[in-house]
Formats: C-alpha cells, structure tokens, sequence
C-alpha cells in the first residue's frame, strides 16, 4: 500500500535559491496539511505511472512531481502571489508499486492503481473537510477518480454540499470515460460517474481521433455530460474557445466543481500520449484563470505529464509549465 511522505520545511529550503533582496514561494510556503485559517491551497504531488501503463500508455508520469516542485519554489513571492496562504503537503510514495515493469500483467497494474486510489481518496477528503482547496500534481489521469471521491465526500462533511457528489470540468483529449474493466488512466470519470460522485461532466477539446464512436454515442445520450471537439473549436471555427470553456463552466455552475488538466491536450508538451497538434500552453493557462474565477472549485487536478518518458523521450521544460499553470490559477482564485 503507497504512503504519504509529508515534508518538512528544511526539505523545501533545501531545493529553494535564495538570493538578497528577493523572496522566493519556497520561503514563504507552509508545510503540512493546512488547517489554520489563513490556508487556502494545498499542494501534494502523486509521483506515479501505474495508471498510464495500465491503460497500455508510455510510463513516466512519476517524474513531473519533481521538476515541478523546484520550478514552483523558486517562482517570486509577490503582492499577487503571497505563498503564505499555501501549504506544501508531500507526495505519495508509490516506490513499492513502481518497481512493476514492463513483465506485470494488465490485472498486476490495475490492482495498483486501485490501491493507489485507496491512499490518494481520504487525503483529499481529510483536505477538503478542512475547508481547504487541494491542488493534485503528478501522475496518470486514473487520480481523477479518487480526487472526485475524496473531494465530494470531503466537501459534503464540510458542508459546502448537501449530498457527495460534484461537477467536473476537463480540458482533455481524451474523454477517459472507458468500460470499467479494472482502474487504470482510461477510466476515472467512468467509475466516479457510476458510484454517484460526480454529477455533471464537461470535456472541453476532445480530439475526433483518439475518443471511440461508441463512448460517444453514449456520451451524447446522457444529458449529465458535455463535451466540444477541439476540431470543432479551432478547424470548423464554429465555436471560440473561449466560447468552450464558458459552456463547460455554464453546464458545471449548479454545484462545487473539480478543475481538471491533462497535459497531453498541451501541444508539444512531454507526456505519455504527447500531441503535435492541441491547444497551446497560453490557452492553458487562459483556461485555468477562467475556471478560477467563474467556477466554485473543489479540487484542481494537473496530470499525465513528464519530464522522462520510459521510451527515452525527455523535456526538462515540463516542470516549469506546469508551476506556470499552478501559479496561474492561485493567482485568479485569490484575486
């Protein structure tokens, strides 16, 4: 069973570079879960990629947690971005799971992933009863699901919500609403859809190549999901994509809603099913600013991206990207 391995502050001092006159987010950061008042966001990475192997991707999504981190404690702390309203939680540590190459089993893998979900669900819920807004980093998009689960329940103990279950919105180009045939990156929203836990759904760029005719026949039969096409949006022209975004945020606006970003929608960007042709890291960030600021946010879910693919591929630029996004969307929320 995967752990937690919380920080201390030495840790964050340790990968944080100083220099006279300026103040780093690594010096202002909190460390541990959060619970005094002034604490909104809490940061916890997830170091993973038995979710993406066991839905048959390239491995190496454990390797965006990293990169990030550094990048993110060595952004300026400014008027707009205190960092003192911010803990730095820790990771899971998944060491035991990740030693399963290239000779487990399909069942092997997503029995893992399984357990990953056992020890990723309750943080959440335990953050989210607390008041607090998660931030997930790292990983497949499998910790879709128990961020679902963990924030719905948490957020109904809480009291922000009369019944466990929330809204999502996903800027994906992958719907991953795939069969429940044991838990994998493919299948999140599927398995949080059919327990109760998430309520309303919005995908917002779907590429037409990679999302089956029959998962969409059945998305388009089920009044609780929407999605648009990034063909849609940026080669027929029928829509902005801005205009995108805001339908998801107007379908999603009934409730508390879970912020989700697959970083394989990212054109260029190093993941495990990397695309030449998505959205770019600007509409990225212009995405989560908006869904800050318009949206009632349960949770936000960064995922699948790497600085090191298993096929030897690497970015070290992954890193920095994603505390851009991050900062971002701290930024609009506090605003």
């Amino acid at each position: 069973m995967p752990s937690w391995k919380l920080y201390h502050k030495d840790y964050l001092e340790h990968l944080t570079r100083s220099r006279p006159g300026e103040t780093k987010l690594g010096e202002r950061l909190r460390v541990g879960e959060g619970a005094t008042e002034d604490i909104q966001f809490v940061i916890l990475g997830i170091p993973e990629d038995i979710g993406v192997r066991a839905n048959l991707g390239v491995g190496g999504t454990h390797t965006a947690w990293p990169a990030f981190l550094e990048a993110f404690l060595n952004i300026q702390a400014t008027a707009s971005l205190i960092g003192s309203n911010c803990s730095i939680l820790g990771h899971l540590d998944c060491s035991d799971l990740q030693h399963l190459d290239f000779t487990a089993t399909m069942a092997e893998l997503r029995e893992a992933t399984s357990l990953i979900d056992q020890a990723v669900a309750p943080m959440i819920e335990s953050i989210t009863a607390a008041g607090k807004l998660p931030i997930l980093i790292g990983g497949g998009h499998n910790n879709a699901y128990p961020a679902i689960l963990g924030a719905a329940r948490g957020h109904y103990e809480y009291g922000r919500i009369n019944t466990p279950k929330i809204n999502v919105i996903n800027l994906d180009a992958h719907a991953d609403f795939r069969p429940m045939e044991g838990r994998h990156s493919g299948n999140g929203f599927r398995y949080a859809f059919h327990e109760g836990f998430l309520d309303r759904y919005a995908m917002v760029g779907l590429h037409r190549n990679y999302n089956a005719q029959s998962m969409l026949d059945e998305l388009a039969r089920e009044p609780n999901l929407l999605y648009s096409f990034w063909e849609t949006i940026f080669l027929e022209e029928k829509m902005t994509f801005t205009a995108a975004v805001d339908e998801a945020i107007e379908f999603t606006r009934s409730g508390i809603c879970g912020i989700e970003l697959d970083l394989d929608s990212i054109s260029g960007v190093l993941s495990s099913a990397a695309t030449p042709a998505g959205i770019t890291p600007t509409q990225a960030r212009q995405y989560l600013h908006r869904c800050a600021q318009k949206t009632n946010p349960a949770y936000l879910h960064l995922c699948e991206g790497a600085v090191k693919l298993n096929n030897g591929r690497e970015d070290p630029g992954t890193g920095k990207l994603i505390a851009y996004l991050i900062s971002d969307f701290m930024r609009a929320f506090s605003s």
